[in-house]
């Protein structure tokens, strides 16, 4: 087994279980589907992240670095971003709410200007 693909399946595991799932094909098969905007990935695909035996390609890894509330690099190589590399603003959301913005950045410009209107109006009841 490639130390590297060894290491990204701990990493992948690991960030599963903090971000409150179970490191399981099944489970993480489901997830990332509902997740991914592509053609769905086979249960084998995950199987293979989780066995250590592949490390998916750059937008599978940036979808499954959202869904645990990481940066692609730290997923894949773990660790911090290097000195002089950008910090996203939303670093310090939890997982479900960067799940959230990604979800939001997803949808229509319609849709995302109907959601922009009703934050305002709940935030604006929240400063009354």
């Amino acid at each position: 087994m490639n130390d590297e693909r060894q290491e990204f399946s701990k990493r992948l595991a690991g960030a599963l279980q903090k971000a409150g799932y179970e490191p399981r094909p099944g489970v993480l098969h489901k997830l990332f589907n509902s997740r991914y905007r592509g053609v769905s990935v086979t249960f084998q695909s995950v199987s293979r992240w989780l066995g250590g035996k592949s490390i998916p390609e750059p937008d599978k890894l940036r979808v499954l670095a959202a869904l645990v509330g990481m940066e692609p690099h730290e997923l894949q190589f773990g660790g911090k971003p290097r000195v002089g590399e950008a910090v996203p603003a939303w670093e310090s959301l939890s997982a479900p709410d960067r799940a959230t913005m990604d979800a939001y950045l997803g949808l229509p410009a319609p849709q995302r200007k109907l959601v922009r209107e009703l934050v305002a109006m709940l935030a604006a009841g929240v400063r009354s």
